[in-house]
């Protein structure tokens, strides 16, 4: 038989193969979201109400938050039984279809509510191939790391996000500049959708020139293996899937806050709500684009900073800090939002994005960290997306009305709250940095 040593991944190769897969899945996950901010308002929605549409179609990002755990069963379920490389190949096939059908779908003027509909279920499907993605990334990543550097390969993968962002805010800004507003709106929005099906092949061929994990083989060898591992988790390890949830809860909130929420904000004109609370800046489409392509370097910057202290200092100890100062930089943003510039939105998403990366870089070490390896692929999975159904699902649509009812400042303290629960959920942890994965 062949050993596994023989068989081992080169940590460089994988990094690179992990990183570029959840970047080609991320860029189909983020040029929905742009797409739900810019164009399906007017595409999939007619109920006769502008604001209605718009928040109709703000809705449509909940779905694939609320599919994102049946990926995490699906796809955690097969990784932790059959390896992880198969199980992304299914994952990253099944987010490119959906994201080219997207693409190809009739309007609402041409079918009706059906148009509605088939988005919806795209949208799911984009869901359920995100959450067996990034498990499966994050798992192949850490678990052919060097020793002491598991936190440093783990930002490869984590990479896909900031990367993702650019390429999908990048699409949109070339093709609004190309071809103007109106194409963007009518027709030109399908083409990031479709071209999509260039990158998703580009990834499959990465991918597919993996070995298996050498983590998993071993543990396969041993029989640690489990015939239900999803069953496992809820049987055997609540406790770390309820605080790896909550760990990752701040970071979720803070990218909707800094991505969906900003984005409407900026770009809606300025009047007052009822309350007499600013609704917007009325800064350009365009603009705010930019600014979000530039700050998404910030981020890609800080997430690589971020492995380097994580596997210096700790993963528990720097997500303290850096939640901490999550909660700060939300009780600051009506220094920013009130009544902001483009430079003073700029200078908003540039700390905002510095945060983000520092607290999403970790998660690929910490949250397969808190699980052993048959139920690995499972658990962080699980609550990697577990922790996008509380603090993602309502970020972008609650944020609006409480910016409506209670001002910038609100919404600073909804992003400082959530903070909170997790900087408690990180004191009620313990320090994983120095685990041997293969014993667990």
């Amino acid at each position: 038989m062949t050993s596994t040593h023989t068989l081992r991944n080169d940590p460089k190769k994988v990094a690179i193969a992990s990183m570029i897969g959840t970047a080609i899945e991320f860029f189909d996950y983020y040029i929905y979201a742009a797409a739900a901010v810019l164009v399906f308002n007017t595409q999939f929605f007619k109920s006769g109400d502008p604001v209605s549409d718009e928040l109709f179609s703000l809705s449509t990002l909940a779905l694939a938050f609320f599919a994102r755990p049946i990926g995490s069963a699906l796809f955690g379920h097969f990784g932790d039984k059959i390896g992880r490389k198969r199980t992304l190949v299914a994952s990253l096939l099944l987010m490119g279809l959906s994201t080219v059908t997207i693409g190809l779908l009739p309007n609402y003027e041409s079918i009706g509510i059906w148009a509605t509909v088939l988005l919806c279920l795209c949208r799911v499907g984009q869901g359920i191939g995100l959450g067996g993605e990034w498990g499966g990334a994050a798992l192949v990543a850490t678990e052919n790391a060097p020793d002491g550097k598991r936190a440093w390969y783990g930002t490869f993968p984590q990479l896909g996000a900031p990367i993702g962002l650019f390429l999908a805010n990048g699409a949109f800004f070339l093709v609004s500049y190309t071809f103007g507003k109106e194409a963007l709106v009518e027709w030109a929005w399908r083409i990031p959708f479709i071209s999509s099906i260039v990158l998703v092949a580009v990834g499959l061929w990465v991918r597919l020139t993996l070995h298996e994990s050498h983590v998993f083989r071993e543990a396969e060898e041993k029989g640690k293996t489990q015939k239900a591992p999803v069953s496992a988790v809820f049987k055997h390890h609540m406790k770390p899937l309820i605080l790896g949830t909550f760990i990752m809860t701040a970071t979720y909130v803070l990218f909707y806050i800094m991505t969906a929420f900003a984005q409407v904000y900026s770009r809606t004109p300025a009047k007052l709500s009822e309350a007499g609370h600013p609704m917007g800046l009325g800064i350009e489409p365009n603009t705010f684009t930019g600014l979000l392509l530039l700050s998404a370097i910030v981020f890609g910057a800080f997430v690589s900073i971020s492995g380097i202290f994580a596997d210096k200092i700790g993963r528990r100890k720097w997500l303290i800090y850096v939640t901490a100062g999550i909660g700060i930089f939300g009780l600051c943003m009506p220094y920013f939002l009130s009544n902001g510039t483009p430079v003073s939105v700029f200078i908003f998403l540039v700390i905002g994005m510095s945060f983000m990366g520092m607290t999403f870089g970790p998660m690929a070490a910490l949250l397969p960290e808190l699980f052993p390896t048959e139920v690995r692929y499972s658990g962080a999975s699980l609550a990697y997306n577990f922790a996008s159904i509380v603090g993602a699902t309502i970020a972008a649509t609650f944020a609006i009305k409480i910016n409506a009812a209670y001002g910038i400042l609100g919404v600073g303290i909804y992003l400082a709250v959530n903070a909170l629960i997790t900087l408690l959920a990180l004191f009620a942890s313990k320090e994983t940095k120095n685990i041997d994965l293969t014993e667990m």
